[in-house]
């Protein structure tokens, strides 16, 4: 990265559960490289999980299993354009925002941007949900164990408490 002192460091989720989710997140992978003033750093292995159950989904249980990964990118980006080039991905894939938590073709989430905290429309860093998520979490720690976040608290101890969400760690995933 040009120009760059130092770059921050994000962490962003991936997921996928329609049109091949797997190829999905491996282009995704692509695409996020290619971002102005930013370089992907790590990328999890791939995970699948069945969709949990939200009260405003019709039918979570027809719904076809997710594809989660995380990856760690250097960026000189600020949080909110971040953002902005993770959406502007999304809708290269065809996600549509149907009903929230609606099945996607690619769904992008800045989980943490140094130690930021943030909140505001649109954006909140921390995710507001990430420690309640094995799908998050897992592939998260798989990239930085011991990491830590910001208001929560260890990663580590937040899975622990996600036990009873079942993942399953695909074969052949390419980190």
């Amino acid at each position: 990265m040009p120009g760059s002192i130092m770059p921050h460091i994000a962490y962003i989720g991936l997921g996928s559960n329609l049109e091949d989710p797997i190829s999905q997140l491996q282009r995704a992978f692509a695409d996020i490289d290619g971002l102005p003033d930013t370089r992907l750093l790590q990328r999890s292995s791939l995970y699948r999980s069945a969709p949990l159950g939200c009260p405003d989904q019709p039918d979570s249980t027809s719904q076809p299993d997710y594809v989660n990964a995380a990856a760690k990118v250097a960026t000189d980006l600020t949080p909110h354009a971040l953002l902005q080039a993770l959406l502007h991905i999304e809708h290269q894939h065809g996600r549509e925002r149907t009903f929230r938590n609606a099945p996607r073709t690619l769904d992008l989430d800045v989980l943490l941007y140094d130690d930021v905290r943030l909140h505001e429309h649109g954006l909140t860093i921390p995710h507001p949900q990430m420690h309640l998520r094995a799908f998050v979490l897992r592939p998260l720690l798989e990239i930085v164990p011991d990491i830590s976040i910001p208001g929560v608290g260890l990663a580590t101890l937040s899975l622990q408490a996600c036990q009873d969400q079942i993942l399953e760690k695909l074969p052949g995933a390419v980190r």
